[in-house]
């Protein structure tokens, strides 16, 4: 009587337990991160008596939590990955539409100048179309400039976030630690709700700035960044950081707490998850662009400026900078000890490649590398002004006495095109013209003919009344008598501040007769070069077009961005069989807990049948013992 007894209330427990455990599950079916839980279910050991051996019920072995380890860690990594892509192609969508947008790139102020450079080329003397060109310069260069003040702005949108989301990694990061504490003291009796909650906090954690997890003998999660760097040492939470760039004090890079309460600065490569998406593009889409779009307003400026600088404007003066840029920009170290201050200027833009680079004062000699990498970038010269440092297209002259160790960041183009204005106001000083008027004589025998001229030293040509060029024979000339000079084809004879091209081939006793060209002329040889400029080779060492470089600046542009949106698209992808995986093995299914609902319901419905029969028995007993 007793042993039935004894077995029907341990399974009115059991079941009991296993009912409260379904509607656990059942209530928790959509809370985040929740693994569904299990009642083991274990038989009591018998015992043997004359009729052989009799059971004794049902106990609760334990709880089970529904969780594979394995497929945690994918989960982790995925959440990394998925915060890292999310951000960087989100950002980088938002800097292509920056770029090829029509209503803020460059291409429509870009094509509207040069056909206004082609309205003066067509009517020199129109002040209608010289006010024109002049508008569409303001346009195009509000626009390099509005399209750098944008960059800037998604540049600070990251220190931001960065912050933010430091912020919010520090608070998970406790929160673990917390969460570590109770559930070593707990030990073995760790509820499976302790874990999940953990669980759920390292994959918030790891989306912002990715993790990687080891457990510990007492059950304790200790968790690292993807570079190793500890963010949770058992009931220890390390606190991330951000701290002022050495070169630039308003740009953040990460940092970490040592031990010693000071903070050192993390590399790019060491986070993942949203913090190391926004470092990622920062650093290879936002930088590389903004430097770009330097490199090319510097280029444009720089071209159209020499060639105004080579004609003469309505007034017959010599043209003067219709574009004004910043030069590039120079920061020192925040630990440098030594006076040294450095100028930089354009020396060669054909090898002007725009990437930043850090100079280096190491054994008494400047050297230059790439940031990040550490390559090694050549460079000549001794840093005096009659011997510049060159480097990528760079003349950089050093004032002062720097010490060892000493370290500059060079930023040749980044921010330039922020700075474009533009120096001319009356559309007069537009320089239409050549400077020269040249005729043949009429006697010449040679197939010579004037071509391009231009003033190559304003100063000198102010002072410019004419000159005669004669040929001794077609290797040979002599300017007003002077001379005799050496004449290669296709090198253009020079003079008193100016110079002239030759087409053809001069014979001897040729002569040209050289003039300035007067005001309000009616000439368009300057105008045709700058109409034509957009086409002229001046990248990459004179290989490649202002117009190809646009077009390939805005290519690259957009493919950044198309190619962090389709990692991401096939991160989703992964992301999704991940969740899946786990749905499988720690989701709650409702279907299958209303079976268990109803099964367990009918086994504590047995259970009570039994202590119920047991409690019939005992009674008939006791009534026959009274008989």
């Amino acid at each position: 009587m007793s042993d039935l007894l004894s077995t029907g209330s341990s399974a009115l427990l059991a079941f009991q337990r296993a009912l409260s455990t379904v509607g656990h599950n059942v209530a928790n079916a959509s809370t985040p991160g929740y693994s569904r839980q299990r009642v083991a279910l274990e038989a009591r050991v018998g015992h043997n008596a004359a009729a052989g051996n009799i059971g004794a019920g049902v106990d609760v072995a334990k709880l089970e939590r529904l969780a594979d380890g394995l497929v945690f860690g994918r989960q982790v990594d995925s959440s990394g990955e998925m915060g890292r892509l999310g951000q960087l192609s989100s950002l980088s969508t938002r800097l292509d539409k920056v770029v090829s947008d029509p209503t803020s790139g460059l291409a429509k102020p870009w094509s509207e100048f040069f056909a206004a450079a082609e309205g003066v080329t067509a009517e020199p003397t129109s002040l209608s179309a010289r006010n024109q060109l002049l508008a569409s310069a303001n346009q195009l260069a509000s626009r390099w400039s509005s399209m750098d003040r944008q960059m800037e702005q998604l540049d600070l949108e990251v220190n931001d976030r960065m912050k933010t989301q430091v912020a919010a990694a520090n608070q998970i990061s406790s929160e673990i630690a917390t969460l570590n504490r109770d559930i070593a003291a707990a030990g073995r009796n760790a509820s499976p709700d302790l874990l999940d909650q953990r669980a759920l906090r390292v994959d918030e954690l790891a989306q912002l700035v990715g993790a990687e997890t080891v457990k510990q003998d007492d059950g304790s999660l200790n968790v690292f960044t993807t570079g190793g760097q500890p963010l949770v040492l058992g009931e220890k939470a390390m606190t991330l950081g951000t701290m002022p760039d050495p070169y630039r004090a308003d740009r953040l890079q990460l940092s970490l707490q040592n031990a010693s309460g000071g903070s050192m600065r993390l590399p790019a490569t060491s986070v993942s998850g949203e913090v190391g998406g926004l470092i990622e593009f920062r650093e290879r889409v936002l930088d590389p662009a903004r430097a770009e779009l330097g490199r090319l307003a510097t280029a444009f400026a720089g071209e159209f400026n020499d060639t105004q600088r080579g004609g003469v404007d309505y007034n017959g003066t010599a043209g003067s900078d219709m574009f004004g840029l910043p030069p590039p920009r120079i920061d020192r170290h925040a630990n440098n000890t030594g006076t040294a201050t450095i100028t930089a200027g354009i020396g060669d833009m054909g090898a002007l490649k725009g990437n930043d680079l850090v100079l280096r004062f190491e054994g008494g000699g400047w050297s230059a590398t790439r940031p990040g990498t550490g390559e090694a970038v050549p460079m000549t010269g001794s840093g005096t002004a009659a011997d510049p440092l060159r480097v990528d297209g760079v003349e950089l002259v050093v004032a002062g006495t720097p010490a060892t160790g000493d370290r500059f960041s060079l930023r040749p183009t980044a921010g330039v095109a922020g700075g474009m204005k533009v120096l001319l106001d009356d559309p007069a000083t537009i320089a239409a013209a050549a400077p020269l008027e040249t005729s043949a004589d009429a006697g010449n025998i040679g197939t010579a003919s004037p071509g391009t001229s231009r003033i190559t030293d304003p100063a000198a040509f102010a002072g410019f009344g004419g000159a005669t060029i004669d040929f001794i024979d077609a290797g040979s000339y002599t300017i007003d008598g002077a001379g005799p000079f050496t004449h290669v084809a296709g090198t253009p004879i020079s003079g008193n501040g100016w110079s002239l091209e030759l087409k053809g081939t001069p014979a001897a006793g040729d002569q040209f007769t050289l003039s300035k060209t007067p005001p309000r002329s009616s000439d368009n040889g300057n105008a045709l070069e700058m109409a034509g400029l957009d086409e002229r080779d001046i990248l990459v060492d004179g290989t490649l077009d202002l117009s190809a470089g646009l077009s390939q600046f805005t290519g690259r542009t957009g493919s950044a961005a198309r190619h962090a949106e389709l990692t991401l698209e096939a991160q989703s992808a992964i992301h999704s069989q991940v969740t899946a995986e786990r749905e499988s093995i720690s989701g709650v299914n409702l279907d299958e807990e209303a079976a268990n609902l109803l099964r367990y319901q009918q086994a504590y419905q047995a259970a009570a049948q039994v202590i119920a029969t047991a409690d019939t028995l005992f009674q008939s007993l006791l009534g026959a013992v009274r008989r």
